[in-house]
């Protein structure tokens, strides 16, 4: 449909191409113009970091700050001890209580970066749905809420539906998320006044439970709004990459490796990259977007020091595009890229090199290691590197070593101090 928005927050959505689809998209942009909407995002709580895939939504909930909301980041302390079955072939993991708190902690550590938290109007609230999840009396809560849910509509969601298609086993575990999930928003409706839930596209069909569930229960108009499920142009999931998850944290993953991976979007991601995850004015994204040749580049390096500055500081942006021109223009070693320190005793007896592209990360196993050299895609201080078994002793190290998988990954080993 065409819908022409007069809320600022939803011109930015339909302008920077976040809007996938909205419950009521009218009575939303009536809402936002009238006064603050709260707005909560759902985490669970499944790793010590958010990754580039939560990009997309943490964003959403940026834009929606500087236009005049209020953003609610709910950590599922709660739900992460039942696991989202949406789209997934398996049960995910359970976590023991410990572990939810870790990860909560690690996670906390992003939002502080792109929100501002307080007590005011359009400050950032951080909750945890443990706090009225924990609480729950399963046989109030089945009589109260559970008489809501038609088992009928639930097996009809797609999430639901495509896991039973494949036959593959759905645990009544897994089954009460979406349950949970509702309950969830008519919980933030009734305590923070919350009127909007974001989410991924996937998410749909929890969403509109919980603001039916909502409707039922407190007779309160609430609303859903999705982004798309991103690709790259090359059809692979946003924030994968050849050496695992895009860490948003600096300790999970170096702010150059961070800077690195944006520095190699596709051509044809650029324009689109730029609009979602930069505050560039839109003009200027099209603009750079649409750049051929060697200028492209240009453009992926404003995207990358962008992107970067905004997760791990200015500095670090500035630093990551010195190593890179260091590295790559004048082939050089740059201090910023990912290093690995050997200690003394190591060294002395020696590390062969396969085993050092597996712990600098730049190979997962020493199989893919072996292979990476066997097809000329190794080199070692620039040089081609063509046996797997070279031992690397302490006098190699008297300078740190640089090695390189490809033409853009690179790391360094040096003696620890």
């Amino acid at each position: 449909m065409t819908y022409h928005p007069k809320s600022d927050f939803m011109s930015v959505m339909m302008e920077r191409g976040f809007l996938a689809d909205c419950t009521d998209y009218q009575s939303l942009d009536d809402a936002l113009i009238k006064g603050v909407v709260p707005t909560y995002i759902g985490y669970d709580a499944t790793a010590q970091s958010l990754h580039v895939g939560h990009l997309l939504n943490i964003m959403m909930l940026r834009w929606l700050q500087k236009t005049g909301h209020k953003p609610i980041t709910l950590m599922g302390g709660g739900t992460t001890k039942v696991g989202d079955p949406s789209f997934r072939a398996d049960e995910r993991p359970l976590l023991t209580p410990a572990q939810i708190t870790d990860n909560i902690a690690g996670m906390q550590q992003v939002f502080a970066k792109y929100l501002s938290y307080g007590d005011g109007a359009t400050d950032a609230l951080m909750l945890n749905n443990a706090e009225w999840l924990d609480q729950l009396n399963y046989l109030d809560f089945l009589r109260d809420i559970g008489r809501h849910f038609s088992v009928n509509r639930m097996l009809s969601f797609e999430s639901v539906k495509s896991r039973l298609d494949r036959e593959q086993s759905l645990s009544f575990l897994e089954f009460n998320y979406m349950i949970l999930q509702a309950y969830d928003f008519l919980e933030l409706n009734r305590r923070y006044g919350c009127l909007l839930q974001m989410g991924g596209s996937d998410q749909w069909g929890n969403i509109v439970n919980g603001i039916d569930l909502t409707r039922r229960v407190l007779d309160h108009e609430i609303y859903g709004l999705t982004s798309p499920l991103l690709t790259t142009s090359d059809g692979r999931k946003m924030g994968k990459s050849q050496g695992g998850a895009i860490w948003l944290n600096a300790d999970m993953l170096s702010p150059y490796e961070f800077w690195q991976f944006w520095r190699n979007t596709t051509d044809a991601d650029v324009g689109r990259f730029l609009k979602l995850y930069t505050e560039i004015p839109v003009d200027e994204c099209e603009r750079l977007g649409a750049l051929g040749g060697s200028e492209i580049n240009d453009a992926k390096i404003t995207l990358a020091n962008a992107v970067t500055a905004l997760c791990h500081g200015e500095d670090a942006a500035q630093a990551a595009e010195a190593t890179a021109r260091e590295v790559f223009e004048k082939g050089g070693v740059g201090a910023d890229l990912p290093t690995l320190e050997l200690t003394a005793e190591e060294a002395d007896n020696g590390v062969s090199v396969a085993q050092l592209f597996v712990r600098t990360g730049l190979a997962k196993t020493g199989k893919e290691a072996k292979r990476l050299i066997a097809e000329n895609g190794a080199r070692m201080n620039d040089a081609p590197l063509s046996d797997a078994g070279l031992m690397i002793h302490a006098e190699a190290l008297s300078t740190p070593i640089k090695l390189s998988a490809g033409k853009k990954r690179h790391a360094l080993v040096r003696l620890a101090d």
